[in-house]
């Protein structure tokens, strides 16, 4: 997998920002103690760490702590301490940037998490309030889901059918807990990723299977979150209660001129 553009850029600047602040800091050597220029350097770890990810951040602190020694321990533009104070400042220095830097990039995967949720969360409700409203018919509410479950999940491209049972072998099948099952297998989502073909969203109401989405992931993508997962079979289940109000559906006729516009599989 391709590692993301933002994940690239915090790399590089977890190697270059610690080398131009400790250069930026030169003109302070003689006037600042060490200990005040091993914060400031920390400050730049922190601000590494918020752009990127944790491996940024531990990265951060290490060319941090690297320059330090270079240009702001004795014998300057060295590797070498004497001091055992100025030892005892570089290590520290390693030591709390790693921690701060981990803890920042935790605060920003939680920010990026909970804009997620909130994100799933309304479009649920916005679906939902589709789905109440007295103009929707059966086919465009269906399609309605249908392109939310592409984006909620971030699938390739996924279709609608009303036939309640697959015509041969058993697909993959996204459960109400989130997790996939596939026939004869333990399968572990997060660690194998999605299975190779279609997966199968059952639209159930009563107990009973009104239609199935059938989902078609992006080939080697990293499977969405298990929020994002159960949000999808929330999606499904509001489906299943389009397709089981009599007052919603419109004539078989009609149904299946909506199929073939709206791109429902009947």
């Amino acid at each position: 997998m391709r590692t993301p553009p933002r994940d690239v850029a915090a790399l590089a600047a977890a190697v270059l920002a610690p080398f131009l602040a400790a250069l930026a800091l030169l003109p302070l050597r003689g006037s600042a103690t060490r200990i005040n220029l091993a914060l400031l350097m920390v400050v730049v770890v922190v601000a590494v760490a918020t752009l990127g990810n944790r491996w940024a951040g531990a990265l951060a602190a290490l060319s941090a702590a690297a320059w330090f020694d270079f240009f702001h321990t004795e014998p300057y533009q060295s590797f070498h301490i004497r001091d055992r104070a100025d030892i005892e400042t570089a290590i520290l220095l390693l030591l709390v940037g790693i921690a701060v830097s981990q803890l920042a990039a935790r605060a920003r995967v939680m920010r990026s998490v909970a804009a997620t949720d909130a994100e799933h969360l309304e479009r649920l409700h916005r679906t939902l309030r589709q789905v109440r409203s007295v103009g929707g018919t059966a086919p465009e509410l269906i399609d309605r889901i249908r392109q939310d479950l592409v984006e909620v999940l971030d699938l390739r491209d996924c279709r609608f059918t009303t036939a309640v049972e697959p015509h041969g072998p058993v697909p993959p099948r996204l459960r109400a807990d989130g997790s996939v099952g596939v026939e004869g297998w333990i399968w572990d989502l997060d660690r194998q990723g999605w299975p190779e073909g279609e997966v199968e969203l059952r639209a159930m109401a009563g107990g009973r299977v009104l239609g199935r989405f059938l989902l078609r992931p992006v080939s080697g993508a990293v499977p969405a979150s298990a929020e994002a997962r159960l949000v999808a079979v929330d999606l499904a289940g509001l489906a299943a209660l389009v397709l089981d109000a009599p007052e919603r559906l419109p004539q078989a006729g009609d149904l299946e001129d909506g199929s073939r516009r709206l791109g429902v599989d009947v």
